[in-house]
């Protein structure tokens, strides 16, 4: 996928990842800490996690395509294109963090047996998984701010 519309669709692509990977990270922290919120959300969790999974290599695709439109590359678009590669593992630690918490939903609603230990490292993972997919999602955003409209990076 190269222009939607007439415009890259690296430009339109990009703004769902930037909204949808903070979210379900911040949506798995929250199911992974308060059951009440995992009993109502895991399965939105985890279909939003699917999606950004889907529309991650989309969306890098199409900056490369973007990336190949031009004569000379700066070194903040590359600091940009470098990091972006990146992102695909973070999309993919989102969804396995998501499987887990709908594991961990469907084994509670199995029996009464408390899980705490499954519980513990559920919730530690999605915290360390949550927090670095928003980070990785702000540098990868701001090196590709200051690509378009200067400033550094």
């Amino acid at each position: 996928m190269t222009t939607i519309t007439g415009i890259p669709a690296h430009a339109l692509l990009v703004h769902a990842i930037v909204v949808l990977a903070p979210l379900v990270a911040l949506l798995e922290i929250l199911c992974a800490v308060w059951p009440a919120a995992r009993r109502r959300l895991v399965w939105l969790v985890l279909a939003l996690a699917a999606v950004n999974l889907v529309l991650t290599p989309l969306t890098t695709d199409a900056g490369e395509w973007l990336l190949n439109q031009r004569s000379q590359v700066s070194g903040v678009l590359q600091t940009h294109a470098d990091r972006g590669e990146w992102m695909i593992y973070f999309s993919v630690a989102l969804l396995v963090v998501a499987i887990a918490l709908a594991g961990l939903h469907w084994l509670e609603g199995r029996s009464d047996k408390r899980r705490t230990v499954a519980t513990v490292v559920v919730a530690i993972v999605a915290l360390v998984v949550g927090v670095s997919s928003i980070i990785t999602v702000v540098r990868i955003g701001d090196s590709g701010a200051h690509s378009v409209w200067g400033g550094g990076g």
